[in-house]
């Protein structure tokens, strides 16, 4: 955790962040007490990296997840999904996609008895993999993903209970792969909307790619050149702009992300950056380094503070 968090975060009553491979829980950092006046206004349930797909038992995977979060004693009012909805559709055939989208549609509405808000995840970005030979097609890159979703474009916001959600899109292409960032036109809509945001608002940003985030120092061995290499696909490389962005505008409170399977928190400048894991754990392979299946449960307070906690659903692998 780096920069001052006091007073910004309030991580959880039960002082949990993260269940590692092992099932062991891991403690929280040590916040400032909360105002015992504030009062919740919203929990919800923040999932990302479904990855579904017809092999693993993956729509069983994701059907329980699902439950799992309808199943709480104190429920939430919403889910969030966080991106890679589907295993993959970067490279994947028009045929296999179309599986994908089709067990994922069919999976959520058979379980999702609450609201669903979606975010766009590199994976289910259509055949930018593939070079141009797809180019052609109506539903070639995120087309196809924001048509299934009900999305106009896959960025956007929203308002509830007293809090404002903003819904980026992280994934750019660069020849037949990606980086994660925001065109002109979306930063440019993000700093008119931060603008026109009343102060006294808080904002909460979900991105599939993180914006900033510990956890990708250690995808991989990133220092193995002696110097530390984070590739612009594992977290935003526009990160600072984005950052300076949130310093003119303090009442962004939190950043929600998913994309490296791996849970963290990072505080920076007054904005708290939670990567909240996977459902799919390693994409339904068993758990990912720290990282065990599950999501994050959010709860948004009327002060503009907030508790993240990564919830393991109990999921075990299977052929």
């Amino acid at each position: 955790m780096v920069g001052d968090m006091a007073g910004k975060a309030s991580l959880t009553r039960r002082d949990l962040l993260a269940v590692g491979a092992a099932g062991i829980l891991l403690p929280s950092l040590a916040q400032a007490a909360p105002n015992p006046k504030r009062k919740r206004v919203l929990r919800f349930a923040h999932l990302t990296d479904i990855h579904v797909q017809p092999e693993r038992a993956a729509p069983e995977g994701m059907e329980a997840a699902l439950k799992h979060v309808q199943s709480q004693k104190d429920k939430p009012q919403l889910i969030v999904t966080g991106g890679d909805l589907i295993m993959d559709a970067f490279g994947a055939s028009k045929e296999r996609t179309k599986t994908q989208w089709d067990i994922y549609t069919r999976v959520l509405k058979a379980n999702a008895g609450i609201p669903v808000r979606h975010t766009v995840g590199n994976h289910d970005v259509w055949a930018w993999g593939m070079g141009n030979q797809q180019e052609s097609d109506p539903k070639f890159g995120k087309v196809w993903a924001c048509e299934v979703l009900g999305l106009e474009k896959p960025y956007y916001s929203f308002d509830q209970a007293g809090w404002r959600f903003v819904v980026l899109d992280s994934t750019f292409r660069e020849g037949n792969g990606y980086k994660g960032r925001l065109d002109d036109e979306q930063f440019e809509w993000l700093g008119d909307l931060l603008a026109k945001t009343d102060a006294k608002t808080p904002v909460l940003i979900v991105s599939h790619i993180p914006i900033l985030a510990a956890c990708a120092y250690f995808d991989g061995e990133n220092e193995k050149s002696g110097n530390w290499v984070v590739p612009g696909s594992w977290m935003h490389i526009d990160a600072r702009r984005i950052k300076d962005l949130f310093k003119k505008h303090p009442n962004v409170k939190l950043c929600l992300s998913g994309h490296m399977h791996l849970v963290d928190l990072v505080a920076y400048n007054g904005v708290t950056y939670f990567c909240n894991g996977a459902v799919s754990g390693g994409w339904w392979g068993g758990d990912y380094h720290e990282c065990t299946y599950g999501y994050a449960m959010v709860d948004l307070f009327n002060d503009g503070t907030f508790e993240n906690r990564y919830v393991p659903y109990g999921w075990k692998t299977r052929s």
